[in-house]
């Protein structure tokens, strides 16, 4: 199957997909892709073949193709991991709107469809879901919901008052625990752990003062409740101060880049010894501007295939447009130091995931925001190569899926099909040709 640009506004819409293939507990028959060639964290090989059998991906020397197994000549075509987005939200957005009204079953299988559409296999919700969240996560993980595998931090946690702002979020109470102490806080840790989450999401931001910074006394509650039961803990954050106070209470992730002041030595320092994970998320302001800086940007197929009506009228309005350019300098400045401590953090050896807020708001558009994120990252200095790995592998390494990331023997066929080579022009991940999931063939051409 084909998922051209019916389908996935069909999907936008929340409307079943009559002919989409999820891959269930049926086995996808084998399926030999010759004559490809294949990412493999460094480089792209030499052409060569690649088996998918049993959901799993089997290479040259691993054993005999299967009698009976299609094979498909990819002569010039190319292969990289499903990517793996460690920081989104799922099911808060529909049109040019948010709010816990759209956490319902349709639209967050309907985004989850999406981003598969868009070559990412997986993806954590980190915070603003509804109690829905639980059941749907453990269906995906049973390989009984369509779309990217969910993953997630269930509503997340915050202070009494403060980040994420409910009422310009359009928040739900369900939709932020925010306990009023660090015993209040180490419970509610323990409830969605019991509920079942893959990690935990603290809101530390104080959004320039204009609501309360979360304590160190109430992060360290939450470090020490998550590591408890085995669960990382990402942290929302923006300027260097929180993260700080993040790291030094033993945060696992900045879920944010830091965008007020440039890193220094010792900040550094104390994030290779703690082993501090940095998500830069520099997409999450460029999309504040990006679109009314040029609105003939909508006229690309790629960002209307993930477009609803609604948002490309939004961007084509002179008045919107006019509003956003007024406030746009600040995020400007955001996205340009975001650059520098990407790459500073980097070089010095910090472990990067890959991420972009994407469905915070609808302007974090998912699936154009995820390969946008990519080209961003290079414009920062890293190698496509060096993105790529981080959007697959690191990413999976992050959220301790063992059983993706990479192209290997043994590994689940979530795989991307490229008419082009993204190690020679990061843009090239946007020429998806075909997506796998688990050895099954889930969507095709965008646009």
């Amino acid at each position: 199957m084909r998922l051209g640009r019916r389908g996935l506004v069909l999907a936008l819409a929340g409307l079943p997909l009559a002919r989409a293939r999820p891959a269930r507990a049926q086995a996808a028959p084998p399926v030999l892709l010759d004559n490809v060639r294949v990412f493999d964290g460094r480089a792209m090989t030499a052409p060569t073949r690649v088996l998918m059998a049993d959901g799993a991906v089997r290479l040259p020397g691993a054993g005999a193709v299967p009698e009976g197994a299609r094979r498909e000549d990819l002569s010039g075509r190319f292969v990289i991991p499903a990517m793996i987005a460690a920081h989104s939200h799922i099911g808060h957005t529909a049109g040019a709107t948010s709010g816990r009204r759209y956490y319902t079953r349709e639209n967050v299988e309907a985004q989850l469809r999406r981003l598969q559409a868009f070559g990412i296999g997986a993806a954590a919700s980190l915070g603003l879901n509804a109690p829905l969240f639980h059941e749907l996560r453990a269906e995906s993980r049973a390989g009984r919901l369509p779309g990217a595998l969910l993953l997630g931090a269930g509503p997340g946690l915050g202070m009494p008052e403060g980040a994420p702002p409910a009422g310009p979020m359009n928040l739900a109470d369900d939709q932020v625990i925010r306990p009023a102490d660090p015993d209040g806080m180490r419970r509610g840790v323990n409830e969605l752990a019991d509920r079942g989450i893959d990690l935990v999401k603290v809101w530390i931001d104080g959004l320039g003062d204009t609501v309360p910074q979360m304590t160190p006394e109430m992060a360290r509650a939450a470090v020490e409740a998550a590591h408890a039961r085995g669960l990382k803990v990402a942290a929302h954050i923006h300027d260097l101060s929180q993260a700080r106070l993040a790291v030094e209470a033993g945060v696992d992730i900045l879920a944010h880049g830091i965008r007020d002041r440039e890193v220094d030595d010792g900040l550094v320092a104390l994030m290779r010894q703690r082993g501090t994970w940095y998500i830069p998320t520099i997409q999450i302001d460029e999309a504040e501007y990006l679109y009314a800086d040029d609105p003939a940007i909508t006229d690309d197929p790629f960002l209307r295939a993930a477009l609803d009506p609604a948002m490309i009228a939004r961007m084509r309005d002179p008045a919107w447009r006019a509003a956003q350019l007024g406030r746009a300098a600040p995020r400007r400045s955001d996205v340009r130091i975001n650059k520098i401590n990407l790459k500073r953090l980097h070089d010095a050896g910090i472990p990067v995931a890959f991420g972009t807020d994407s469905g915070g708001t609808p302007l974090r558009v998912q699936g154009f925001a995820e390969h946008r994120e990519l080209e961003l990252m290079v414009e920062a200095g890293l190698t496509p190569a060096g993105a790529l790995d981080i959007a697959t592998a690191r990413s999976a390494e992050l959220l301790g899926l063992t059983d993706r990331g990479r192209v290997r023997d043994g590994m689940r066929a979530d795989l991307v099909v490229l008419e082009a080579d993204p190690v020679a022009d990061i843009r090239n991940t946007r020429r998806i040709a075909r997506v796998y999931q688990a050895g099954r063939e889930v969507a095709g051409a965008i646009g």
